[in-house]
């Protein structure tokens, strides 16, 4: 089973960085928060993206971290073989190479 490892680093807060009004733009990294584990990220899957994720992961594919859109549903999303490209679990369990957003690389 594959997941995405733990961030073991704390939080990174910019020093120096001002903004336009001249407040101080230092505040914590979102995207270093505390990751989940990989049980806790499957937990959130449905039965069709579950064993999706199970075929996939024998490709190479790696489940790296849930989206949790406001009033709409959740949004697993993969990293592909070569650690280039993500891509999304539809709620079908279809893998979907074009999601309809960009994501920052790390």
């Amino acid at each position: 089973m594959a997941c995405a490892p733990r961030a073991t680093g704390g939080i990174l807060r910019p020093q120096g960085i001002v903004g336009q009004g001249g407040e101080d733009m230092a505040q914590a990294e979102r995207r270093n928060s505390p990751h989940h584990s990989c049980r806790e990220l499957r937990r959130e899957l449905n039965e069709a993206q579950l064993d999706a994720l199970g075929e996939l992961e024998r490709y190479g594919w790696e489940l790296k971290f849930v989206r949790h859109p406001l009033f709409q549903p959740l949004i697993p999303v993969l990293l592909d073989p070569d650690r280039k490209g993500y891509a999304i679990l539809e709620p079908d369990g279809t893998l979907n190479e074009h999601p309809p957003f960009v994501i920052r690389p790390h």
